[in-house]
């Protein structure tokens, strides 16, 4: 037999599950955008043979240089991705500084692996934009 419940507890209104629906999302999108980082650092870094090369492109680096980059960009990725989890403000202000950092790391090796780095354009997009939606008293922009 339970007791009845004489305290009254907050139930979350809309505004507030929206609220910690998209900071989730950013959590996951930010820790799967810098798993999938890492694994491309990997590549870059082991074997920079999987990568195509070209001679006419702007920005070139070599690619075990790109592989360390993005090594080290998954890794950051990943603890603030985890730092979100707990909503934390550092962890959504560092959340949309990595993952712009993420878009131009991976604009400026788009000719090496163009398709990976388009999906991984859009994962840190979106983080962006989940991380952004959200403000500090936990209400969407939209509200």
């Amino acid at each position: 037999m339970t007791a009845p419940r004489t305290t009254h507890e907050h139930e979350p209104t809309t505004r507030e599950l929206w609220a910690t629906g998209l900071t989730a999302f950013a959590a996951v999108m930010l820790l799967l955008t810098g798993i999938l980082d890492i694994f491309r650092g990997i590549m870059g870094i082991a074997r920079d043979d999987v990568f195509l090369t070209t001679r006419s492109y702007v920005f070139q680096f070599s690619l075990t240089g790109w592989g360390w980059v993005h090594l080290v960009l998954g890794a950051v990725a990943v603890i603030i991705g985890l730092g979100l989890m707990r909503v934390s403000t550092w962890a959504r202000v560092g959340g949309v500084t990595i993952a712009a950092l993420i878009i131009i790391a991976n604009f400026l090796s788009l000719p090496y692996y163009p398709v990976w780095s388009i999906v991984m354009i859009a994962l840190a997009a979106f983080t962006i934009w989940a991380l952004c939606v959200v403000r500090k008293d936990g209400r969407t922009v939209f509200d």
